[in-house]
């Protein structure tokens, strides 16, 4: 019975000192779209923009990701399959939207959920727009590339979605109803001709 017990815990500790070794191999990399711009696409746009100061080249802040659920108002479980959804769009999340304010004409009161939304910053910012750029968009029907009108003259730039089945993460089986989306990309640039030569550096398929 000792020697049992001696042979578990000398086990545990050989997991033990094994743990840590796992978690360096699992540990996440950088993003190759991220180390794209800080190798490749930073001093470009230093050359371009005739910047001195790499802490001035535009980039990207965030990427905000927002499904509104009006129906919600009504009946407030249509949101489960949404906060789901967005959750495996974006590996993250979500946050319920809720009204700021009453609107008698449509049966709002203020506090209702009316959406659900996710905010992306650093790795996961990087990583969405890689595959926003190189697999979903593609995916959408007859897709020429998207506006260059849509940049609010603060150098952010937003893309409306009609529904969720364009991304890869969504099983086509399990969708009770298409839902739409914004998504809303915040750059440092100081006005949208920079932004809109940022997102075209980054891939994004602009019109011609």
């Amino acid at each position: 019975m000792a020697k049992e017990k001696k042979e578990k815990k000398g086990g545990a500790q050989q997991e033990e000192q094994r743990a840590p070794v796992v978690a360096r191999h699992s540990a996440k990399e950088t993003p190759r779209l991220k180390e794209r711009f800080r190798k490749e696409l930073a001093p470009v746009l230093m050359k371009e923009f005739d910047l001195d100061n790499p802490m001035a080249v535009p980039h990207l802040h965030k990427i905000v990701v927002n499904m509104g659920m009006g129906e919600a108002t009504q009946n407030a479980k249509l949101l489960d399959p949404a906060v789901n959804e967005l959750g495996q769009i974006t590996g993250q999340k979500p946050v319920v939207t809720r009204a700021k304010k009453s609107i008698a004409a449509f049966k709002v009161r203020e506090g209702m959920p009316i959406g659900a939304m996710v905010t992306l910053r650093g790795d996961r910012m990087y990583e969405f727009f890689d595959r926003l750029v190189n697999i979903v968009l593609p995916r959408v029907r007859d897709f020429r590339g998207v506006s260059t009108k849509s940049f609010d003259g603060r150098g952010n730039y937003t893309i409306g979605l009609h529904d969720q089945l364009i991304f890869p993460e969504i099983d086509y089986a399990k969708v009770d109803k298409l839902k739409g989306m914004n998504v809303t990309i915040v750059t440092t640039a100081r006005d949208d001709n920079q932004a809109r030569s940022l997102l075209r550096h980054l891939g994004m398929p602009f019109r011609a």
